[in-house]
């Protein structure tokens, strides 16, 4: 019962907090900020399963970010289709798209399938680019009109805040569900040893291409969102420096955490927005806190974190014998 306590108490508190921003942030810019920085926390919580708890890299999850939006965008705007047809479609046809390329890739290791999903990535950015007819091109998509689910449309940008924070909660109770049970331990020990592994009875091809899925469909909402949000989608959204940039999220956030995984995408979305005043040298200062950070937090945000409370709780307990 102890532990079960906090493992549920945490989304709640999570959620309350997210619902308490915009009561203090409650100027439109920092609604928006809030809004992308949750969009990109789901695509990082599911890249972080998929890197951090399983040990496969990949370099093409801005694809499946692509793919969920502009499928989305296209059945919406152009075929006049449902809100609700154009997620699900986009949505499983990132997962299909996943699962096709997934079976070859995971195949591979280290270096070699990072390379393999880079190459996806960008054959997923040239198509986006080439096809103008259904793309618009590198011009890009406009008209894509906001979610409505239900009867209700998200027309405020604070509306639609809310509707990312509770997407972002409940993935985070997927995922925090998903490392606790008996798959999450199958990801750990296929991080740990492919062989040991395989040697207890874990099969590894099924696991490693189920994190891959769950990971693009992650990434596939997330699109989902960002689509329906600004109304206008480019290629250059889903190109390899967003790639590059994610996996950054999950190294500085903290590889294996889930709540280091939202931080790091929190942290990343809204720091060149408040470097903006810095005009020219916001690259300058935006790099050198990146180096600072993995200097000094070699294990990310969740690992300082950690250090930090059992730095307080050594304290504590030398103070409590000295008493």
């Amino acid at each position: 019962m102890r532990r079960a306590l906090p493992r549920s108490l945490g989304p709640v508190l999570f959620f309350v907090s997210a619902a308490a921003a915009p009561l203090v942030l409650s100027n439109s810019y920092y609604i928006s900020v809030m809004t992308m920085c949750a969009i990109n926390a789901l695509i990082v919580l599911g890249l972080n399963l998929l890197l951090g708890y399983a040990g496969q890299i990949s370099l093409g999850h801005a694809a499946f970010f692509g793919i969920g939006a502009y499928t989305s965008a296209i059945l919406t705007t152009t075929y006049g289709a449902p809100i609700w047809v154009g997620i699900l479609a986009g949505v499983c046809l990132a997962a299909l798209v996943a699962a096709l390329i997934g079976v070859p890739a995971l195949k591979l290791h280290g270096h070699y399938l990072a390379m393999a999903t880079l190459g996806f990535g960008v054959i997923v950015q040239i198509v986006f680019n080439e096809t103008t007819w259904l793309t618009g091109g590198p011009s890009g998509f406009v008209g894509v009109p906001r979610l409505s689910l239900c009867g209700y449309a998200f027309a405020s940008d604070l509306s639609y805040y809310y509707l990312c924070a509770g997407v972002l909660t409940l993935a985070v109770v997927l995922s925090r569900n998903l490392i606790a049970s008996r798959t999450g331990r199958a990801l750990r020990a296929i991080h740990t040893s492919e062989g040991a592994a395989s040697a207890m009875g874990v099969h590894i091809a099924r696991y490693k291409l189920f994190i891959f899925i769950l990971s693009a469909v992650y990434a596939a909402v997330a699109g989902v969102l960002y689509a329906h949000y600004l109304g206008f989608i480019a290629p250059a959204s889903f190109g390899f420096n967003f790639s590059v940039q994610l996996i950054t999220m999950v190294v500085l956030g903290g590889m294996a955490s889930i709540w280091g995984a939202v931080a790091g995408a929190a942290f990343l979305t809204s720091l060149p927005e408040f470097l903006r005043a810095l005009e020219n040298i916001d690259i300058l200062v935006y790099g050198l806190l990146l180096v600072l950070c993995m200097i000094y937090l070699p294990g990310g945000l969740a690992g300082g974190v950690a250090k930090l409370r059992g730095t307080f709780s050594r304290r504590v307990a030398r103070h409590a014998k000295r008493a």
